[in-house]
């Protein structure tokens, strides 16, 4: 019976690994961001270790010395700095300095990816530190954008970095055990949360249950919201059935239960990554985004 149970949980795995794969091929970085480097855009890349990890950056600027108003880009999850280079060049054409980031970390004498990189509050902000001190950064002109699990991580780093005066967050798990507690409509979809839990606990590396449910509220913007103090954008479509609309709503509903400012533009008959997929969808988003972030930034571009 338990190795019935286990070849179903490994080919669920085997199913959503492949599915993963063929929403990769599907996903169009560049449908309405620069495919080449624009105009009077410099870019570079370095990687540097922090701590037990390994942080790869990519960056683009507009030519000249700055300051610049500056924005961490942080990708989906599986998804990797390189994979945000049209957004930062999209950004770094109106005016932005842009970095993107991803992490390794070391484990077992070697680095690798990892759902909980993020170990220590020095490991949130290990990025955004390397952006500071970059001479053409405007410290005090400083905002995060990410798209799902790149949301998440997003507001986060606001949570540790008061500095921070924006946010945008496409789309972000915002309750980890909320969101892999909640009622599903099928037996499918039971089995495959489970399997997606089993994941998390091994990714994890907690010891028992206890420090794993401890693991998600750190990882959890909701439990995190009181320590938020920048302006926030949610974007979320309303057809999204991998991290439900209400995701956004609760945190919103919190933050301004907390006085901060908080906006929440849904997007309708969108599902989860629609601006990677849909170029009507994605530009309404994007032209929200850059209106926003240029009231709270004030960019001049180049």
């Amino acid at each position: 019976m338990r190795r019935a149970v286990a070849n179903r949980r490994a080919i669920v795995l085997v199913v959503l690994v492949a599915s993963a794969a063929f929403l990769v091929s599907c996903l169009n970085y560049h449908l309405i961001h620069p495919k080449v480097v624009p105009p009077r855009v410099i870019t570079w890349a370095d990687e540097l270790k922090s701590g037990q990890m390994l942080i790869h950056l990519e960056w683009a600027a507009p030519a000249g010395p700055g300051p610049f108003p500056t924005v961490l880009v942080h990708p989906d999850a599986g998804h990797l700095a390189h994979h945000m280079r049209g957004v930062i060049w999209d950004l770094a054409s109106r005016g932005y300095l842009a970095v993107a980031a991803d992490y390794r970390r070391m484990i077992g004498g070697r680095y690798h990816r990892s759902l909980f990189a993020w170990r220590e509050n020095s490991d949130v902000t290990a990025a955004l530190e390397a952006a500071r001190s970059d001479p053409r950064v405007d410290g005090s002109r400083l905002a995060a954008l990410g798209f799902s699990q790149g949301g998440v991580f997003s507001l986060l780093i606001a949570a540790q970095a008061p500095d921070i005066r924006a946010v945008v967050a496409y789309y972000p798990v915002t309750d980890f055990k909320h969101w892999l507690s909640r009622p599903k409509p099928s037996a499918w979809h039971r089995l495959e949360f489970h399997s997606i839990e089993s994941y998390f606990r091994r990714q994890s590396g907690a010891r028992d249950d206890s420090e794993f449910q401890q693991m998600l509220r750190r990882a959890s913007p909701l439990d995190q919201a009181h320590s938020i103090r920048a302006s926030v954008l949610l974007i979320h479509g309303d057809r999204d059935t991998t991290t439900p609309l209400e995701e956004s709503e609760r945190l919103a509903s919190r933050l301004r239960e907390l006085g901060r400012e908080v906006d929440l533009l849904v997007i309708h008959d969108a599902g989860h990554v629609f601006n990677f997929k849909d170029r009507a969808k994605a530009s309404n988003a994007w032209e929200t985004t850059l209106s926003w972030l240029r009231q709270r930034l004030e960019p001049k571009e180049p």
